[in-house]
C-alpha cells in the first residue's frame, strides 16, 4: 500500500512545460516515423535492453578507437546488436503492445543472437569453403536472411521488404523474364549463400559503412543535444532573424540549417524545432498548412547540410572513393542554395500577406547569448576543422565526442549531469537501428544488382530509352528517387538509385560525386513530395493542419531548389569541382538569381502581386540560368532584371506595392 501510494503521488504529479512539450514531441514523432514508435518498457526488460543499447554504442567506440575488426566480423557483430534490438524494442505491428515484450520476440532475438555467433564462431571455416557451404551454412544463412527481414519490416516498413524480396525472386527467375531483363537464374543455395556470407549482400559496403562512420556521426549528434545546443540554435536564429518580414518562419529556416549540421533526420528536426516554430508562426497569422510546409521544408534540407549530412553522404564516399570530407565540401554550396531559396520564399510570402516579426525586446540578445554557450558550437568546430585535414571521418567522429563531453563544463551555466553521458549513447545506438536494418536489406538489392548484373542492364536499356539526351536521363533518375522516397528511406533510397540510377547518368559523362549527389539530393526531396510526405505530415501534426496540403504546400515552397540539381550535373562549379574562384562566384550568383526568379514566379508577388505575363517571364529567366553558357546567362539575368526592375517602378507609382492584374 505504501508503495501504491508514492507511485500515485508521482503519477498525480503537474508536468512541467518542458515535459509536456517532449511528450507532445515523442507522440508526434512515434505517429509518424515507424523508427520512433518503439517499446517503452518497464522492470527488468527495460535494464536488460539499457545495458544492451550501451554496451552497443561502447563496442562501437572501442572499435573505432583500436582499429575495428575484419570486415565480416565487424559487421555481424554490428547486426548482431541491431537485429536484436530491433525484435526487442519493435511490435510486431503498429497495433502491438508497446509495454510489453512478448516471448516470441526474445526468442527471435536470441535466434539472431545465435546465428551471429555461429557466424563469428565459425568465421574462418565461413571463408574456407567460400562456395562449398555445407547444409548447416545454408540452414543458418536462410534463416538470417529472414530475420533481417522482418526486423527492417519492423522498423522502417513494407516498402524496401518488398523491393529487395523482389530482387530475390528476380535472382531466382531469372531465365523468366522479358527482354533485356534476363539472365541464367540462380539457385536459391547460391542466392542464399552470395546474400549472407559475401560482402556483397547484407554484410556488403552499405552495411560497413553504418557499422563504422555512421554510428559514431549519429552518436555524436545524440551527445551534442543532450548538452542543449538544439536550443541554443533556436535562440541564436531568433535573435538573427525574428524580429524581421516573417520572422518566425525564418527562424524555422535558420534553426533547420543550424539542426541540420548535426541531425541526419527530416523527421526528427522537424519536430524537434517545429515544436517551437509552427505555434509561433500560427499565432503570427500563418495558415497551420504553411507553417507546417515552411518547418518540413527547412527541417528535410538537414540532410544536405555538412558536416554530418544525411547516412548516405558516408556511402557517397564509400561508393565514388573519395575522402568523406570532400563529400562535405562538394555539398556545402548546394545546401546553402536551398536554404537561401526556402528563405526567398518565405520572405514573399510573408511580405504578400503582410505577417510582421517579432518585436526586438522579445527577443535573446545575440552577444550574451555567445558569451553564455558559445562554447557549445566547439565540438562543431573541432569535427569539421579534422575532417578538412582530411583526417578520417572515425577519428574527426571521435574527436567531436570526445569534446562534447568536455565542453558543457566550461561554463557552469552549461553544466550537465552526469548520466548525460548514458542517455547519449542509450540514445545513439537506439537512432542506428532504423539506418542499420535498411543498409543491410539494401545490401540485398546491391548484391542481387552484382550477382546478376542488373544495373548494366538496366543503365543500358534506360540510356537507350533516353536517347542518350542527357536531360531525359537527368529526369528519369529524379522521377525514379522521388518514387523510391516516398516509401523508402533516404539511406536506402540512395543505395538503390546509386546502384542502378547513377550509372545512367555517368555513362553520359558526368562526374562521378555530382550523379551520385543527384540521385541523394532527390531521394532526401521525397520526404516532403505527396503522397507519402513524412516530413510534412509530422510538421502537419503540429500545425494541426491537412497533411496532404501541408506536403502540397513544401513542395511549393522547395519548387526552385528542384533545379540546384541539375545545376550540380550542368555546372560542376557548384559542387566546387575543377573550377576557380571566379567560376564559383559567377555560379553563386547566376544561381541565386535563377532561385530569385522562379520564386517569384512561384510566390506570384515581388514588390506587389506579379501579373501572369511577368511571372511566365520571371520563371523563364530562371530556367535559363541553370545552363552555364554566356548565352544563357546573359538572357537569364536579363529576364529576371527585367521583372523585378518593372515591379520595382510600379511599386514607386503606387506608392509602395505593385499593381494587381
Amino acid at each position: 500500500m505504501k508503495t501504491n501510494h508514492k507511485q500515485g503521488n508521482a503519477a498525480s504529479r503537474p508536468l512541467s512545460e518542458a515535459e509536456i512539450l517532449t511528450k507532445e514531441q515523442e507522440e508526434i514523432l512515434r505517429s509518424v516515423d515507424r523508427e520512433s514508435a518503439f517499446r517503452i518498457l518497464k522492470g527488468q526488460w527495460n535494464t536488460i535492453i539499457t545495458l544492451v543499447l550501451i554496451v552497443f554504442s561502447l563496442f562501437q567506440l572501442w572499435t573505432a578507437v583500436f582499429g575495428t575488426l575484419p570486415a565480416q566480423l565487424q559487421r555481424i557483430t554490428h547486426l548482431g546488436f541491431v537485429i536484436v534490438l530491433a525484435f526487442w524494442l519493435y511490435p510486431a505491428s503498429d497495433k502491438g503492445d508497446k509495454h510489453s515484450l512478448p516471448i516470441l520476440d526474445i526468442v527471435l532475438g536470441l535466434v539472431f543472437l545465435g546465428i551471429a555467433a555461429y557466424f563469428i564462431v565459425n568465421y574462418e571455416g565461413l571463408m574456407g569453403r567460400s562456395g562449398a557451404f555445407n547444409q548447416i551454412d545454408l540452414i543458418v544463412a536462410a534463416i538470417g536472411i529472414v530475420l533481417v527481414l522482418e526486423a527492417c519490416r519492423r522498423v522502417v516498413g513494407w516498402p524496401i521488404v518488398i523491393i529487395a524480396i523482389s530482387f530475390i525472386l528476380y535472382a531466382y527467375f531469372g531465365a523468366s523474364m522479358p527482354g533485356f531483363l534476363m539472365h541464367r537464374g540462380y539457385s536459391i543455395q547460391r542466392i542464399i549463400s552470395h546474400l549472407f556470407y559475401t560482402t556483397e549482400g547484407i554484410i556488403g559496403m552499405p552495411l560497413g559503412v553504418c557499422a563504422t562512420f555512421v554510428f559514431l556521426f549519429i552518436l555524436f549528434g545524440s551527445f551534442l543535444e543532450k548538452t542543449g545546443i538544439g536550443q541554443f540554435f533556436i535562440d541564436v536564429a531568433n535573435s538573427l532573424a525574428g524580429w524581421a518580414a516573417g520572422g518566425p518562419a525564418k527562424v524555422a529556416v535558420l534553426t533547420s540549417a543550424l539542426q541540420g549540421t548535426i541531425s541526419g533526420s527530416s523527421v526528427s528536426n522537424t519536430v524537434s524545432t517545429g515544436s517551437f516554430t509552427i505555434p509561433l508562426m500560427k499565432s503570427l497569422g500563418y495558415k497551420p498548412e504553411f507553417a507546417g510546409a515552411v518547418e518540413a521544408a527547412a527541417s528535410t534540407g538537414g540532410q544536405l547540410m555538412p558536416p554530418i549530412m544525411g547516412a548516405a553522404a558516408f556511402l557517397i564516399a564509400e561508393a565514388v572513393g573519395v575522402p568523406y570530407g570532400q563529400v562535405a565540401k562538394a555539398a556545402i554550396l548546394p545546401a546553402l542554395l536551398y536554404f537561401t531559396s526556402i528563405w526567398i520564399m518565405v520572405d514573399l510570402e510573408a511580405k504578400k500577406l503582410g505577417l510582421k516579426g517579432l518585436p526586438r525586446e522579445q527577443l535573446p540578445k545575440l552577444a550574451p547569448l555567445f558569451k553564455e554557450k558559445g562554447h557549445l558550437l566547439l565540438p562543431l568546430v573541432v569535427i569539421i576543422t579534422l575532417l578538412l585535414m582530411d583526417y578520417t571521418p572515425t577519428f574527426a567522429a571521435m574527436g567531436g565526442i570526445v569534446s562534447t563531453i568536455f565542453v558543457p563544463f566550461l561554463r557552469k551555466t552549461t553544466w550537465v549531469a552526469p548520466n548525460v553521458i548514458a542517455s547519449a549513447l542509450i540514445t545513439g545506438a537506439r537512432n542506428v537501428i532504423g539506418v542499420a536494418c535498411a543498409c543491410s536489406v539494401a545490401g540485398i538489392i546491391v548484391g542481387v544488382v552484382t550477382l546478376t548484373g542488373l544495373g548494366l542492364k538496366v543503365g543500358e536499356g534506360l540510356v537507350g530509352l533516353a536517347g542518350n539526351n542527357m536531360l531525359i536521363a537527368l529526369f528519369f533518375t529524379m522521377i525514379t528517387s522521388l518514387i523510391l522516397g516516398m516509401g523508402v528511406p533516404t539511406t536506402a533510397n540512395y543505395l538503390i538509385t546509386s546502384t542502378i540510377a547513377a550509372p545512367i547518368v555517368m555513362k553520359l559523362g558526368v562526374p562521378a560525386i555530382a550523379a551520385h549527389l543527384f540521385a541523394f539530393y532527390f531521394g532526401i526531396l521525397a520526404d516532403i513530395t505527396p503522397p507519402v510526405a513524412l516530413a510534412a505530415y509530422a510538421g502537419s501534426a503540429i500545425a494541426k493542419s491537412n497533411p496532404f496540403m501541408t506536403g502540397v504546400t513544401a513542395t511549393k515552397l522547395v519548387l526552385p531548389a528542384f533545379l540546384i540539381p541539375y545545376i550540380m550535373v550542368y555546372n560542376p562549379a557548384l559542387i566546387l569541382l575543377n573550377t576557380n574562384g571566379v567560376q564559383v562566384i559567377q555560379i553563386i550568383i547566376t544561381s541565386l538569381i535563377g532561385l530569385f526568379g522562379i520564386n517569384a514566379c512561384t510566390a506570384g508577388y515581388l514588390m506587389g502581386p506579379l501579373k501572369p505575363w511577368l511571372r511566365i517571364i520571371a520563371i523563364t529567366g530562371g530556367v535559363m540560368l541553370i545552363d552555364p553558357s554566356l548565352m544563357t546567362d546573359v538572357a537569364g539575368v536579363a529576364l529576371v532584371g527585367i521583372v523585378a526592375f518593372y515591379q520595382w517602378r510600379k511599386s514607386k507609382s503606387t506608392g509602395g506595392a505593385a499593381s494587381s492584374i
